[in-house]
């Protein structure tokens, strides 16, 4: 069941992370990443990897992404 939270949260992250790709709209992946940190810790939590892993590849699209904009764009 939290593997499926993980699932849910990581898609929702996702929905989020994906416009935030565009220039100048970067400060959506702030919003992210919390909920991110969420779906990792309830992925940790369960008996099954893939919520997590999901959740952690999400991650790093979105660091990877405020990284490249300088934290901020």
């Amino acid at each position: 069941m939290l593997n499926l939270l993980s699932i849910l949260i990581g898609i929702v992250a996702l929905v989020i992370v994906i416009p935030a790709q565009i220039p100048f709209l970067g400060w959506a992946n702030w919003i992210a990443l919390p909920l991110l940190v969420i779906g990792i810790g309830l992925g940790q939590l369960s008996f099954s990897n893939s919520g997590r892993n999901f959740c952690l590849i999400v991650g790093l699209i979105a660091v990877v992404r405020l990284s490249l904009g300088g934290g901020l764009l």
